[in-house]
């Protein structure tokens, strides 16, 4: 069962439900859910691919035993309205909120969370703080700033061992948004440690709301480094790519060592050919897991309109939130907040959809066993090349030239 909630229509309870008793909340058949994405704004189009894969769970729940009631709510791209919304939410008798893409509506909802002791699970949101600010009500089923550097810059390492092309000097251009700050701070710490076996010759921000990336693609292509490392969104790294395909810019290889942009449908629909090739060192589904399996073909049965293969990071994610906190209430036997909260933090989930090991959690909150994979774009599709036990194909470097494409 499905309940949709926008700021425009929501109905608050007049507090009603802070006042029931923790007994009554108890007694629950069912599991309410607030899956809060920002399905409007700036993160629409992340957010509408999250939703896709939280309109996919009821299915598989159902079909594993879960009894989950999911209320869909907007956070509309901004911090201040998933703060007002949680609260709502929380009124309104939701037991557990899950969400909410972007780091600062994540920290936003966690204030709330703690307050209401209403659990938080969190889908995908990286900034170091969230788990590192003493939060009781809050788990973090996806990597930190830091392990995404981390992992991306062993898969590179990976990758270039795997198709023998060495990479001597290597730039980094990131979005100077909060993600992208606080990545290029991790690249900062990281990259020193790594050992890796090429230079970082330079790091260089850019606004993602500026026109072009003309000047930015211009003091790259002087510098001439054999890797591009990127932190974009679809909308940035499509005016990214435009502006090297002008300026005859061709680099050995362009790799993300962690961020979204270059699987996102609209940089396909973008680019077309100009996509291909481009790489990502990302947390990604697991072809060959069962559980990846159900979801892609309820996936297929919600969003006929839509490719799993393309949403799968943000479905899988926001898949396992509500995942998480299905199992946590069918063990607790309870929406009460801390007997549920406590369930959710012995969590322990073998068979899932995203590569790694058990889903667990920390004392912090934060699960360690989230593994990384390099996807590259092959025919305007997202497909792992390594690790080899989980790869559908192998990786492509160099990259074939910009002109001559089809």
């Amino acid at each position: 069962m499905t309940t949709r909630i926008d700021r425009r229509t929501f109905i608050a309870a007049a507090g009603a439900a802070v006042a029931a008793p923790s007994i009554v909340r108890a007694q629950a058949a069912t599991l309410k859910v607030g899956v809060m994405l920002p399905r409007s704004g700036f993160f629409a189009q992340a957010g509408q691919s999250c939703h896709r894969g939280a309109l996919a769970a009821p299915k598989v729940l159902a079909d594993l035993g879960y009894k989950v009631e999911l209320v869909h709510i907007d956070t509309e791209s901004n911090a201040d309205i998933a703060r007002t919304q949680a609260e709502r939410a929380v009124n309104e008798g939701v037991h557990c909120l899950v969400g909410a893409f972007d780091s600062g509506h994540s920290l936003a909802i966690a204030q709330v969370a703690e307050q209401r002791q209403v659990p938080f699970v969190i889908n995908i949101a990286a900034a170091p703080q969230i788990t590192e600010q003493g939060y009781k009500y809050l788990v973090r089923n996806f990597q930190s700033g830091g392990q995404l550097v981390t992992n991306g810059l062993r898969l590179i390492r990976t990758i270039s061992e795997a198709t023998k092309v060495d990479f001597k000097t290597a730039v980094f251009l990131h979005a100077n948004d909060t993600f992208g700050t606080a990545q290029r701070q991790a690249m900062d710490a990281i990259f020193p440690r790594q050992n890796m076996p090429f230079q970082l010759v330079e790091s260089i921000a850019y606004d993602p709301r500026a026109q072009d990336l003309a000047v930015e693609v211009t003091k790259m292509r002087s510098l001439n480094p054999d890797l591009v490392m990127v932190v974009t969104r679809a909308g940035d790294a499509i005016k990214l790519v435009r502006d090297m395909v002008r300026q005859r810019f061709e680099p050995k290889a362009i790799i993300s060592p962690g961020s979204p942009g270059l699987y996102d449908e609209e940089f396909y629909q973008a680019l077309g050919p100009l996509a291909d090739f481009l790489m990502f060192n990302l947390p990604w589904a697991n072809p060959k897991s069962d559980m990846t399996q159900a979801l892609e073909a309820s996936f297929k049965a919600a969003n006929p309109g839509n490719r799993f293969a393309v949403d799968c990071f943000n479905a899988g994610f926001t898949f396992e939130a509500i995942l998480i906190a299905a199992d946590a209430f069918k063990r607790a036997g309870a929406t009460a907040g801390p007997q549920l909260m406590e369930a959710v933090r012995q969590t322990k989930i073998e068979k899932h959809v995203m590569i790694g090991g058990p889903i667990e959690f920390d004392s912090k909150g934060q699960n360690p066993n989230i593994g990384s994979a390099a996807v590259q774009n092959r025919n305007r599709t997202p497909t792992v090349v390594l690790p080899a036990e989980v790869a559908a194909a192998a990786p492509v470097l160099p990259m074939p030239a910009w002109q001559g494409r089809t």
